[in-house]
């Protein structure tokens, strides 16, 4: 299936960004990338489910590019395939200093969930997430 998200990918553990237009998809990314993520795919994300897990990759016509609002499209070193381990929601925004788990579900598996955070450490916070994982709060 070709989801609407962009997604990046650190040591193979991917992030898939969702959103309508005009969210920050794209701009989320290239934090993401400048702290050190690969991109796997931008607006665009192939997903293929392997028995309980998600692929993500980029159709073959994007690969390896990312748009930058105002400067266009950019070249960028990519990963050709990561496993989908989080979902990034950029429509709903979080307000809870201490979030609980949340899950959104693709072709039936279910992944964790994060809202958009406003902050400047947003980026830096969902990288240490894909390095590292997440503890419950509870």
């Amino acid at each position: 299936m070709i989801l609407h998200a962009s997604t990046v990918a650190h040591n193979g553990r991917a992030a898939l960004i969702i959103g309508a237009a005009g969210q920050g998809k794209s701009s989320l990314a290239l934090q993401l990338m400048a702290f050190g993520a690969e991109l796997v795919a931008d607006d665009r994300t192939q997903v293929t489910r392997e028995g309980s897990a998600l692929w993500a990759s980029a159709p073959d016509a994007i690969a390896g590019l990312i748009e930058a609002r105002g400067v266009g499209l950019l070249n960028a070193d990519f990963a050709p395939r990561a496993e989908l381990c989080l979902v990034i929601d950029m429509d709903h925004l979080e307000n809870d200093r201490l979030p609980p788990v949340r899950e959104h579900k693709i072709a039936g598996i279910a992944l964790p969930c994060l809202h958009k955070v406003d902050s400047p450490g947003f980026p830096a916070a969902v990288l240490q997430y894909l390095k590292a994982g997440r503890r419950d709060p509870s």
